[in-house]
């Protein structure tokens, strides 16, 4: 039994934690708004199996300049934090090329086969059951071009993964959503997708489980210490806390953190937007997908939820809710029975890395530290699959699996 701290008690933090106390260890985690509402609950709710394409693709390098336009499009940039954000951005383009790209869909293809299953045992260990609904997912479409194309790299990912894929016009579309009433050409269904019914309870649950079994400490960790006896969390005004081992999951904050330690990485803040609507007068009956416009809408327990979209921007940077309001207008376009009013707007930061591939490894020069950050849009989907990798990383060392997820390639 070692004596194990997490930094951070998001989704990664939590799942990680859950999997160090099934292997008995003593493990504490540290949180500085363990009440807060982090991008682990504001998330589309959807376990986005199929979603091994990176960010950077070259489709997306040639769309950029038109989505940048338009402040309220599917991605935007807040001018003037553009010099913090250039390295990540200039990454962003190097890794935008044919070959990182397969690299990239290579590796979150291997995490993405295991996805399911590392839910599955979660929830099991945790006596988690009924928070996840094999609903799969539609995405709409406004030619029959972008139909026939999606339905081509859909069917291309389903044979990678095995998940039926079906291509849809209209009528068929609206047959299995009657709230599209809109115009759109058609769509592709997906039945690779599965909906997390609640995404905030499944956080306070599995909060709650390592609170009883672990200890959850209301405190930031403002550095990261190597000592001869242990590694040391230093919080604001308090004695450092010695450990065997630790893992670094806070986060975009985790950068802070890793920086301390010698180590380079890129990782910056994905800002996301939504709304959710509590007792909707509109019923979905499966995730819709506006692909064209960057937003999701998803079915949750008694609620809708609106979002998505990319807002690159400094973590502190104040929110701009337009964006959510924007998702709304356009959804309207679609499903003119979407409310105009009411609803709740949240802001969120993705910590992302360019290359689209998280941080899942152990530090190069110390393997009591452990690191877990960078999931991007998939922190819900690859949340259990990233503690059970971390948890065995702690325990048995480096595996040539998580080679390409190293942050190693930052150095």
């Amino acid at each position: 039994m070692a004596r194990i701290g997490i930094a951070g008690a998001g989704i990664i933090g939590c799942a990680t934690a859950v999997h160090l106390i099934e292997q008995g260890h003593e493990v504490t985690v540290f949180e500085k708004d363990i009440g807060g509402l982090p991008a682990s609950v504001g998330n589309a709710g959807i376990l986005a199996v199929p979603e091994i394409d990176p960010l950077a693709r070259p489709d997306m390098i040639l769309s950029a300049p038109k989505w940048l336009l338009d402040p309220l499009g599917p991605l935007t940039l807040r001018w003037q934090d553009l010099p913090a954000l250039t390295p990540w951005l200039v990454n962003l383009l190097m890794a935008a090329t044919p070959a990182r790209v397969e690299r990239s869909r290579t590796a979150l293809l291997g995490l993405m086969r295991q996805a399911l299953a590392a839910h599955e045992d979660l929830a099991r260990m945790t006596g988690l059951s009924g928070h996840m609904k094999a609903t799969g997912a539609l995405t709409i479409f406004d030619t029959d071009k972008a139909v026939e194309a999606a339905f081509r790299h859909e069917s291309e990912n389903a044979a990678l993964l095995g998940y039926a894929v079906e291509k849809l016009n209209a009528a068929q579309a609206r047959s299995r959503v009657s709230a599209l009433e809109g115009n759109f050409a058609g769509g592709v269904f997906s039945a690779g997708y599965q909906t997390f019914l609640d995404p905030l309870a499944l956080l306070r649950h599995l909060q709650a489980y390592v609170r009883q079994r672990g200890t959850v400490v209301d405190a930031e960790v403002q550095s990261v210490r190597q000592e001869t006896n242990g590694v040391a969390f230093l919080t604001g005004g308090q004695p450092p806390v010695i450990f065997d081992k630790v893992v670094i999951s806070a986060g975009v904050w985790s950068r802070t953190l890793v920086r301390g330690l010698g180590m380079k990485v890129l990782l910056e803040n994905e800002r996301g937007y939504n709304t959710t609507f509590t007792a909707p007068q509109v019923t979905l009956e499966l995730p819709i997908f506006f692909a064209e416009h960057g937003f999701v809408a998803t079915p949750l327990r008694n609620a809708l939820r609106v979002g998505g979209a990319v807002e690159l921007a400094k973590p502190e940077a104040p929110a701009n809710f337009a964006r959510a309001a924007a998702m709304r207008q356009k959804m309207r376009r679609y499903v003119p029975s979407l409310p105009e009013t009411g609803g709740a707007e949240w802001m969120g930061r993705r910590p992302s890395t360019p290359d689209s591939v998280p941080v899942i490894g152990l530090c190069p020069h110390d393997p009591r530290i452990a690191l877990a950050f960078g999931h991007g849009h998939l922190g819900l989907t690859l949340s259990a699959i990233t503690g059970k990798k971390i948890a065995g990383l702690l325990q048995d060392g480096e595996t040539p699996d998580l080679a390409p997820f190293g942050i190693q390639r930052f150095q």
